[in-house]
């Protein structure tokens, strides 16, 4: 990814979000009545908006402080989405067998993190590309993978495993992770409001998530 900072926005100030995927769909009327419906966009584009989380002054600077350091929308950071942040549901703890990731081929030792979105009618695969140093936990058919077997690239969520331990043929790859979200600054301004001592907002901090 080009023009990226690994730097997380502040976690506490990323608490008050707002916001959410997006998607692009095409819908088309018919003259019965009917409707075509064609998917734009492959995967889903999350949007945020961070100004209501801005009450004190020194929030006001450390937001401001932040937005300078990145170029306002030049580079991009990591942010920590309050909603989805973990291969498995928010109250759930993260273990090695909550997403699945690949099967082994007796060679391929490299496996993408990505999280799988499913009910009964459908599904959605996410790939990660931020995971959160130190959260990543392996199993290979069921059985968890000692962290010194694997490596993991924070910067591309790319899992790796070690030449001695390429999961065999057949064999079911799963993993657990927290992560972050890839954003940029959709603004290249900061309207701050000075509305009383010691304290402020900025109505709008508007965050879009960014590709490789």
């Amino acid at each position: 990814m080009t023009a990226f900072h690994e730097v997380q926005f502040p976690l506490r100030l990323a608490l008050g979000a707002r916001g959410g995927p997006e998607r692009r769909t095409e819908i088309v009327s018919l003259s019965n009545g009917r409707e075509a419906r064609n998917r734009r966009w492959r995967d889903a584009r999350r949007r945020y908006d961070v100004g209501s989380s801005m009450k004190t002054l020194a929030d006001l600077y450390e937001t401001l402080a932040f937005f300078e350091a990145r170029a306002g929308q030049l580079y991009g950071f990591r942010f920590t989405d309050p909603f989805d942040f973990k291969s498995g549901g928010p109250h759930e703890a993260v273990g090695p067998e909550d997403q699945r990731i690949g099967t082994g081929d007796g060679e391929t030792r490299s496996f993408q993190l990505r999280k799988t979105y499913r009910d009964a009618g459908g599904e959605s695969v996410r790939t990660i590309e931020k995971p959160v140093a130190g959260s990543v936990r392996l199993s290979v058919d069921g059985v968890e993978i000692d962290g010194a077997d694997f490596s993991v690239a924070a910067a591309t969520g790319l899992v790796t495993f070690s030449a001695s331990a390429a999961p065999a043929n057949g064999a079911v790859i799963k993993a657990g992770f927290r992560f972050d979200t890839p954003v940029r600054f959709d603004t290249d301004r900061l309207d701050i409001d000075l509305d009383a001592f010691q304290a402020g907002r900025i109505p709008s901090i508007p965050l879009v998530e960014i590709r490789p």
